[in-house]
């Protein structure tokens, strides 16, 4: 039987972000881990992350969208989806320019500083025909759902669009209808 071998996308890298750190250590950023991932922080705040992948290894920056990028370097990993974060992309420890990471680096310090953020946009939940005729017909129930955080109620609302056939979307309606009367959301067994 033929040995499966795994593929190890720090340790593929690890001379390389080796040199990141060991630039990023010239600034006043300290080192983390979330996410299984290395992190910089400012004053507790997510600053910028190293990392491997299969085909290069970067720095992202937290705030990227903030930064001025006149070498036009930076890229949004997740068109579409990512709003704020933005990639330094490396194929090669050649193509790592001290002087240039450190600008970066020292401009997104300053952008932390500066408390520059993307607000969320504000999500309006749509509540589905059957939970809206529970709601209104029984006012402790629509007492009850207006009572839980925008966050809860729209789990409530998705968990029952989501369904398929109508006899699911009822079983589920039913379902959550003690739930909602007790203040519970739909998953706080599992936070």
């Amino acid at each position: 039987m033929e040995e499966r071998k795994t593929w190890d996308k720090t340790n593929q890298w690890s001379e390389e972000l080796e040199l990141l750190k060991s630039i990023i250590n010239k600034t006043p950023l300290t080192e983390t881990t979330k996410w299984g991932g290395i992190v910089y922080t400012y004053n507790d705040k997510n600053v910028l992350g190293i990392g491997g992948f299969k085909n290069f290894f970067t720095i992202w920056f937290f705030k990227g969208v903030f930064l001025k990028d006149e070498q036009e370097i930076l890229v949004n990993a997740n068109e579409g989806n990512t709003k704020s974060l933005r990639q330094w992309r490396f194929t090669s420890k050649k193509e790592v320019n001290e002087k240039e990471v450190l600008k970066y680096i020292n401009e997104a310090i300053e952008v932390e500083k500066a408390g520059l953020e993307i607000k969320p946009e504000k999500r309006e939940t749509v509540i589905p025909e059957y939970l809206q005729e529970e709601l209104d017909n029984s006012t402790a129930l629509k007492a009850a759902f207006e009572q839980l955080t925008p966050f809860k109620q729209r789990e409530y609302a998705e968990f029952i669009e989501t369904a398929r056939r109508e006899a699911t979307k009822l079983s589920r309606v039913e379902k959550i209808k003690p739930m909602i009367l007790d203040g519970i959301g739909l998953n706080d067994k599992y936070r």
